[in-house]
């Protein structure tokens, strides 16, 4: 995770700040840049879903983590998969089927609603045309330098570790700012 962190999160920010310096991005939310994005425009679409992802993805692990959510993201994953082992499920299923790189997601739409999708590459569900919806409260990067070292091609079992990992009162606190 190390490396992971202080070379490919590190990577993205520094060409998101590079590829928006001088722009009218420049100084704009990261929300702000990837929901009006122009998908076409390689830099910022990369470098900005892989900055905002992995600064979720950092936020929403914990060596404590593990267990299952409380209170109203409980409920909103129960009332939306049935219950929290039919959403881990769901949610495991998008993170192991994605071909090749990518992420899964639980996101929340307005209302409270969750629902799991996954993108490719660096995208969000907050990029235009993307396919997915709602915000992201909750990500599992699927690209094999978040787990090549230790799991090799085993993505089954990193997707399971995760599940140890998960720091639950910051999903909820994502859950509540952005239902």
């Amino acid at each position: 995770m190390e490396i992971h962190h202080t070379k490919h999160h590190n990577g993205y920010t520094t060409k998101l700040n590079n590829a928006i310096e001088g722009t009218d991005l420049d100084g704009k939310s990261i929300e702000d840049i990837l929901k009006n994005l122009d998908m076409g425009n390689g830099a910022v679409r990369n470098n900005g879903g892989g900055y905002f992802n992995h600064s979720l993805f950092w936020e929403i692990l914990s060596p404590d983590g593990g267990g299952k959510p409380s209170g109203d993201l409980a409920s909103a994953i129960d009332d939306a998969f049935g219950s929290f082992d039919k959403f881990k499920e769901a949610f495991s299923n998008a993170a192991a089927t994605r071909f090749g790189s990518g992420w899964a997601w639980l996101c929340v739409h307005p209302g409270g609603k969750v629902e799991v999708c996954s993108s490719p590459n660096q995208d969000n569900p907050l990029m235009p045309g993307v396919g997915c919806g709602g915000y992201p409260i909750l990500g599992i990067d699927v690209w094999e330098h978040a787990y090549y070292l230790n799991y090799q091609n085993r993505r089954p079992d990193y997707i399971e570790a995760f599940f140890n990992l998960i720091n639950w009162s910051k999903v909820s606190e994502n859950f509540a700012a952005h239902k």
